[in-house]
């Protein structure tokens, strides 16, 4: 073997991380940092598993080896060639193989510290799940709850700018947390990837010191929250925000303003709630928004559903320490104000 093998756990001391599987497997996840030089496009890796498959692996390894060399041999035109002699690359593909094996040997062979992902990129996943079951009992979450509208978001990075330590569930999730928390042209990351995000983030804190986290349901939009920090969370101070329902009304207004850009992806997103308030309410509110009518209709969505949703799940959720902050105004100033009394 002209190269070395590494462990998820030392996968930091390297100057870069090359993950050579397909772009859809990197789409779906990858190792944080990690860049994305596959030795077989997606087409590719299907047309040598029909061969494999349907004639012999023997025909499978010619027609993958042509394919791999020709692509290697295109990143290292393209990718590696300014890299100097101490270059210390890393690289992985599903499970430690032929696919970075193959990357591995050449890097290796022109003179690079070429280590090769003992297990690839499946024992880095199994190490993800190993963290996110255990790594959410280190820390002590304060936890930071109050209805839709009432800046949880907004306080959080006011927090993170005061320097205190915040786990942002909906940024990494890319999702508000709510039927109409859908970011306009923004997927959400698959699970696997939202693990991936969440894991770097919890490596990063410092145990001594708290993280704030705003109280989020079991699933963010398509994405679950780990066991382990769900149960965390819950047995965990919660700050709860009372802030006047006209402050409220104008920050939806202007943190949802793409809706009211665009009043039909609005009766778009309110068509999930049909089981909920029934047609004709769905109507009238549809004949809101078409119309401008943004307070009202906003006010109502608030005391008719949000409101009532948050009063129940409260009574189930997040009961612990509830200490009640008042939040007399949701401007850039106030909420400063508050992030500095609580990071203080």
């Amino acid at each position: 073997m002209f190269f070395k093998l590494a462990t998820v756990a030392q996968r930091h001391q390297f100057d870069e991380i090359i993950d050579v599987r397909t772009p859809a497997e990197f789409a779906e996840d990858h190792i944080p940092g990690a860049i994305n030089c596959p030795v077989m496009s997606d087409e590719e890796r299907v047309r040598v598993g029909t061969l494999y498959k349907q004639v012999s692996p023997f025909e499978a390894r010619k027609v993958g080896a042509a394919i791999a060399a020709r692509n290697i041999a295109r990143h290292l035109d393209e990718q590696f060639a300014r890299h100097p002699k101490s270059w210390r690359p890393l690289v992985y593909c599903w499970r430690g193989g032929q696919r970075s094996g193959s990357m591995a040997i050449i890097l290796a062979q022109i003179g690079w510290a070429a280590h090769q992902l003992q297990g690839g990129y499946k024992a880095y996943r199994h190490r993800v799940l190993e963290d996110l079951a255990t790594l959410p009992q280190q820390f002590r979450f304060r936890v930071i709850s109050g209805p839709t509208g009432s800046g949880k978001s907004r306080l959080l990075a006011a927090l993170a700018a005061q320097g205190a330590q915040v786990l942002d569930l909906e940024g990494l999730a890319a999702h508000r947390g709510s039927v109409l928390g859908r970011l306009p042209d923004v997927a959400q990351p698959s699970q696997k990837r939202f693990d991936s995000l969440l894991d770097s983030a919890l490596q990063a804190f410092d145990p001594t010191r708290p993280v704030f986290v705003e109280a989020e349901s079991k699933k963010i939009g398509f994405v679950s929250l780990p066991d382990a920090l769900y149960s965390r969370m819950h047995d965990s101070e919660c700050l709860q925000l009372e802030v006047p329902l006209a402050a409220r009304v104008g920050f939806l207004k202007r943190d949802y303003d793409f809706y009211l850009r665009e009043p039909e992806r609005l009766v778009t997103q309110l068509g999930f709630l049909r089981n909920v308030h029934g047609k004709a309410q769905l109507d009238a509110w549809a004949a809101m928004a078409r119309g401008g009518d943004f307070d009202t209709l906003v006010g109502e969505l608030l005391t008719s559903h949000y409101d009532p949703l948050y009063l129940r799940s409260q009574g189930k959720h997040y009961t612990q320490a509830v200490q009640p902050l008042a939040v007399p105004a949701l401007d850039d100033a106030t909420l400063q104000q508050v992030a500095s009394q609580l990071a203080g």
